[in-house]
C-alpha cells in the first residue's frame, strides 16, 4: 500500500469522479484508475461501486475512507514537523470560521500553534459559510472552516471533517418524540433552523425540495445553542445535526427521508499555500478528524 494510492482514493471521494480527481492531482485518469485498482487488489475489497452512472463507496470504502484521510493527515504532519526543525516557519494566516464556532479541537489547534510557532500570526474572521467561500476564492482568506451541503463552489478544495444527516430536536414527551420521523411530520410545527448560508440550513432546504415540500423556517439564528434553548421553551422543532445537540437533554429524532447531509469542511483555494497556512491546515485537519 502506497501513500499516493490513499491520496488518489480520497481525492476521488472528494471530487466525485475519477476524471475530476485526476485533474486536481495533475495525473492521467488511467493512472489514477490503475493505482486504485491495485489498492483494492491489495486490500481484497472493492472500495467503489462502479455499477451505476455515478460511482459510490462500498461499505468497505466507507470504513476505509476516514482511516485513509487520517493517514494522509499524519503523513503531512510528519513532513511539516521535520521542516520546522530545518527552518522556523513565519507569516500571517487569515483563517475564516463559521459563525459561533466553538469546536474544542479547532480552538485547541489555534492555541497550540501560537505557543509552538510564535512567528506565525493568525487572523480570525467569523462569517456565514457562503461568504467565507467567496473570500477564500478571491484570496481574502487563506483557508476557512465552513458548513455546507452538497459541494463547495468551483475553484475551491474541501477536506470533509464531518458529514452528518439532519435531525429534529424536541423536548422529551413532545408529540414528535418518536424513534424516527419524516420531514412531512414537521408540517404544522414551527421550525427553528440556522441562518441561510449554513450547511445545516442548506441540507434542510435541499432535503425538503427533493420530496416536494416547502422548506419553511419560522425562526433562524446563527448559533445552534440559541435554537436549542428555544426548543426547550417550546418555541418549535429545531432542525440541526446530531453533533450540535450533544449533551443538551433534548430528544434528537432522525429524519428518515432527509437525503442531503450537512457537512463541515476545511476549504482552501486550488494552488499553493504559504508554509504558515499549510502548517495550520495540516494541524487543523489532524485535530478535527481525530476529534
Amino acid at each position: 500500500m502506497e501513500m499516493h494510492q490513499l491520496r488518489y482514493f480520497a481525492a476521488i471521494v472528494d471530487e466525485g469522479t475519477f476524471t475530476a480527481a485526476a485533474h486536481r492531482l495533475h495525473v492521467s485518469q488511467s493512472g489514477i484508475s490503475t493505482q486504485v485498482a491495485k489498492l483494492e487488489s491489495e486490500l481484497g475489497q472493492q472500495l467503489f461501486d462502479r455499477s451505476g452512472r455515478q460511482i459510490r463507496l462500498t461499505p468497505a470504502g466507507e470504513a476505509v475512507l476516514p482511516l485513509a484521510k487520517n493517514a494522509l493527515a499524519a503523513c503531512e504532519a510528519i513532513k511539516h514537523t521535520a521542516a520546522e526543525f530545518a527552518d522556523a516557519i513565519r507569516g500571517r494566516v487569515r483563517l475564516g470560521m463559521i459563525m459561533g464556532c466553538s469546536i474544542p479541537a479547532f480552538l485547541d489547534v489555534i492555541a497550540d500553534l501560537g505557543r509552538a510557532h510564535p512567528g506565525i500570526e493568525v487572523s480570525l474572521h467569523e462569517g456565514y459559510s457562503d461568504d467565507l467561500q467567496a473570500q477564500v476564492l478571491t484570496g481574502s482568506l487563506d483557508l476557512a472552516l465552513i458548513g455546507y451541503a452538497g459541494s463547495v463552489i468551483p475553484g475551491l478544495e474541501a477536506s470533509i471533517v464531518i458529514d452528518e444527516p439532519i435531525t429534529a430536536v424536541v423536548p422529551a414527551g413532545h408529540p414528535l418524540d418518536r424513534a424516527d420521523l419524516d420531514l412531512g411530520d414537521l408540517r404544522g410545527e414551527r421550525i427553528l433552523c440556522l441562518s441561510p448560508g449554513t450547511g445545516i440550513r442548506g441540507a434542510y432546504e435541499d432535503s425538503c425540495r427533493r420530496i416536494g415540500l416547502d422548506p419553511r423556517v419560522d425562526i433562524d439564528a446563527s448559533s445552534p445553542a440559541a435554537l436549542l434553548r428555544l426548543a426547550e421553551r417550546g418555541a418549535g422543532v429545531a432542525v440541526l445535526s446530531p453533533s450540535s445537540t450533544q449533551g443538551t437533554g433534548l430528544q434528537t429524532v432522525p429524519l428518515a427521508n432527509a437525503a442531503t447531509h450537512a457537512r463541515l469542511g476545511l476549504i482552501t483555494r486550488r494552488g499553493q499555500l504559504s508554509p504558515a497556512a499549510q502548517l495550520l491546515r495540516t494541524r487543523l485537519l489532524a485535530g478535527l478528524q481525530a476529534g
